[in-house]
């Protein structure tokens, strides 16, 4: 399978400071998956990314080792517009990337200036307005909707221009629940359609665990952590000791497990349906046992 990207010994210090932010960071992520990366406040994870989608180090001052490569190209050598045709970064602060009046001339800024003509243009707009579920907003102001509407709006900016790799920087950090479910949709139908490598910092494991194929823990500036979902949360006591706080029915299947109500090779579940029917088995194992 090829690589998206490709890490290697990747240590980065912000200028004016004393400790890497970054230390000894090596990660392969295949095309056309889905990795989550988690962790508490100030570990690494924003850090991490802006070192994929290139703005470190052309955006920022500091001490860069080791390199980050991007379907084989080196970060460090390719142009802001070389990056942008395959890395799309949406912020957390949907607010930081508006230059437009309304939001259809915000959605097209890029392609215009890519040189996009008009036919192209229509399919690419027509096409992320339709993931992202904004089509009675294209003749607003960007300032003028909702916080969860602005995020949906940054998104469709970014899949517009169709790059290949998609990273979202909490994304769900600054809207309310019903804008969160709808961001949540979008990367679902992301997920399903299976032709982009999707990468995704988010505090909301609860969602993000079933939709992810890898999740990573960001601790002390390190990979501390990187496994599939069903068995990220095995040694689930380190992992909330680092912070980080798993969905409520992967702790109960822990409990279960601990208890020996389940047997100890029991893949943990992190969705609801596999939890029931892991509650379900266990029931009957202790009825059947009695």
């Amino acid at each position: 399978m090829t690589n998206a990207v490709v890490i290697k010994d990747l240590e980065w210090k912000y200028e004016h400071t004393t400790q890497f932010a970054l230390r000894g960071i090596n990660l392969e992520i295949p095309e056309n998956t889905f990795l989550g990366i988690v962790g508490a406040n100030e570990q690494g994870k924003t850090t991490l990314i802006n070192s994929i989608c290139g703005l470190i180090p052309h955006s920022f001052n500091g001490v860069y080792r080791g390199s980050v490569e991007i379907y084989g190209s080196p970060v460090l050598k390719m142009s802001g517009l070389e990056i942008a045709t395959q890395v799309g970064l949406v912020f957390a602060d949907p607010e930081a990337q508006f230059t437009a009046m309304t939001v259809e001339e915000e959605l097209v800024f890029g392609l215009e200036n890519t040189g996009y003509d008009l036919g192209k243009i229509k399919e690419r707009l027509d096409w992320a307005v339709g993931v992202t579920m904004i089509g009675d907003l294209l003749d607003k102001s960007p300032y003028d909707i909702s916080g969860g509407q602005k995020q949906r709006m940054a998104i469709a900016c970014v899949l517009a221009m169709n790059p290949p790799i998609i990273i979202m920087d909490e994304p769900t950090s600054m809207i309310d629940p019903l804008g969160k479910q709808f961001i949540f949709d979008i990367l679902r139908k992301l997920k399903d359609a299976g032709d982009r490598t999707i990468i995704v910092v988010e505090h909301n494991i609860e969602q993000l665990a079933p939709l992810a194929d890898q999740l990573l823990l960001m601790q002390d500036g390190q990979i501390a952590r990187m496994a599939p979902p069903a068995h990220f949360f095995d040694d689930l006591p380190n992992i909330v000791g680092s912070g980080v706080y798993p969905p409520e029915v992967t702790s109960f299947a822990y409990w279960l497990k601990q208890s020996g109500y389940v047997p100890p090779e029991q893949v943990l579940p992190n969705r609801f349906d596999e939890g029931v029917t892991l509650m379900q088995d266990a029931l009957r194992n202790a009825r059947d046992n009695r």
